[in-house]
């Protein structure tokens, strides 16, 4: 038999808790009733998952594992009832989208509101990522469309045109660097505020450097566009980010927004799904209008 979805819960609580007592009263179980539960499971697994102590509890290899595996299940079981929520909600179809950080911070959340607003029919489904989770995201099934900055592998996948978008330098005002554009060369002898490493503009980024063959002096490395200008407001050192978005947060922060002049700087965001969307289908009206502002409301540096 399969092990029950309440002894799973009840396992990630006394692994994150190493303690029996408060997993059971956080499950709200006896502890004899927990130590029952977590014995079953080792059990049907057929290995320990636990080294019991006067101390508390300690995983085994083979608990390690468990725990991973079963916080995944767990989360697929949440993200389950979501998407049935959606669907009682009365919503004939519902569509999920994840996009990249840029899309989300400048363009998508107003392109998708758009979309909504004219097609109650559908529901859509919004979350931010790394462009190489949103490629993961359809390749996996678990999302429809995914939006990415080009540059991305997108082997197999059916993709098309949406924005594109303009790397600027992020000053502070009284920054001694003059004029209304810069070089990223210039930049390179500065201490520089990026996104952590798994974000498609720090890769484009040392990318660039490498071909320079210069170093990158990533000073601070942050999660969001935000964080990348309150660093840059307490000078931590220069910023790297799309025009727009860095445009929202300059006046607040007494900031200096100019855009960068490499052509690489200029980057296209894709449109990507595991295959061209069913004619009359919801989601290609999505694709569709979402190919209508392409070109509308781009940075023109």
């Amino acid at each position: 038999m399969l092990p029950d979805l309440d002894s799973l819960a009840l396992f990630v609580r006394a692994a994150e808790m190493r303690n029996l007592t408060r997993a059971a009263e956080a499950s709200l179980i006896t502890v004899p009733a927990a130590s029952r539960r977590l014995s079953l499971l080792e059990h049907k697994f057929k290995a320990q998952l636990f080294e019991r102590h006067s101390r508390g509890l300690d995983l085994t290899p083979a608990g390690g594992r468990l725990l991973k595996l079963a916080r995944e299940v767990i989360a697929s079981v949440h993200h389950m009832r979501a998407e049935m929520g959606n669907y009682a909600r009365g919503e004939q179809t519902v569509l999920r989208v994840h996009g990249n950080t840029s899309a989300m911070t400048q363009y998508l959340p107003g392109d998708i509101a758009r979309f909504q607003a004219a097609r109650s029919d559908a529901r859509v489904v919004l979350a931010e990522c790394w462009s190489e989770g949103a490629v993961r995201g359809v390749r996996s099934g678990e999302i429809d469309l995914g939006v990415a900055m080009e540059g991305v592998d997108t082997t197999g996948l059916w993709t098309a045109h949406y924005r594109s978008d303009q790397l600027s330098a992020v000053l502070r005002e009284d920054d001694p660097m003059a004029g209304r554009e810069i070089s990223f060369a210039d930049l390179l002898e500065r201490d520089l505020v990026g996104l952590e490493g798994g974000s498609t503009l720090t890769q484009l980024l040392a990318a660039q450097a490498a071909r320079m063959m210069q170093p990158i002096a990533l000073r601070v490395q942050v999660r969001s566009f935000e964080a990348v200008c309150r660093a840059v407001e307490a000078r931590l050192g220069i910023g790297v980010l799309p025009l727009r978005a860095a445009r929202s947060f300059a006046p607040a922060m007494r900031l200096r927004v100019l855009p960068l002049t490499e052509p690489w700087a200029r980057r296209r965001m894709l449109l990507c799904l595991r295959a061209e969307p069913a004619a009359g289908s919801a989601l290609q009206a999505l694709v569709t209008h979402l190919q209508e502002y392409a070109e509308e409301g781009d940075d023109e540096g």
